[in-house]
């Protein structure tokens, strides 16, 4: 299945093979993966979107690449994944995004994430999505706040993917459900 959503600015679309040396840029970025255990290499980087693009042929959805016509091919990327690890409020799909820092601060990740979510209420007939991160993430907790989602106080998890005692190991639960949207 091939996918374009756009908005006033971006594009979501499926990944190509040109967006693989950018998104590698972007993961190895210690700004861009503050908030990460660590950054990646180019071959964990090729790895991931191998990862995502699988997703999309198995699920009909993934962490999509966006792109900004007429200023960037590839940005980041905006999407849903079904999340592929259990926790107390797992099953359930949660939408991301990480944009290279070129282009914070310029409102795409907020725009991006909403056609994620109609698409993910309309499209997917989804009752509800979540979106996980650190507790420092203030960035991306604002993204999270003015897509309309809330917090959720009583469901801050220890993330099962990131080693026991590191800084980053506690994370965070944003939630929007349909009705919300």
């Amino acid at each position: 299945m091939s996918l374009a959503l756009r908005g006033e600015r971006v594009v979501i679309r499926d990944w190509r093979d040109s967006d693989l040396a950018p998104f590698a840029a972007l993961n190895a970025d210690p700004q861009v993966r503050r908030h990460f255990p660590d950054v990646l290499t180019q071959a964990q980087s090729d790895a991931s979107a191998a990862f995502l693009r699988e997703h999309a042929e198995r699920e009909g959805f993934t962490f999509w690449a966006v792109e900004v016509p007429g200023v960037a091919d590839f940005i980041g990327f905006v999407g849903l994944l079904r999340i592929p690890f259990e926790a107390s409020f797992t099953p359930c799909v949660e939408i991301g995004w990480r944009l290279a820092r070129a282009h914070w601060g310029k409102g795409y990740a907020t725009e991006a994430a909403r056609l994620a979510l109609t698409y993910g209420f309309d499209q997917l007939k989804l009752d509800k999505i979540v979106a996980i991160t650190t507790p420092d993430n203030l960035p991306s907790q604002s993204v999270m706040t003015r897509l309309g989602m809330a917090r959720d106080l009583a469901a801050d998890f220890d993330h099962p993917n990131v080693p026991v005692g590191h800084p980053m190991r506690r994370h965070v639960l944003y939630h929007i459900h349909r009705d919300k949207h």
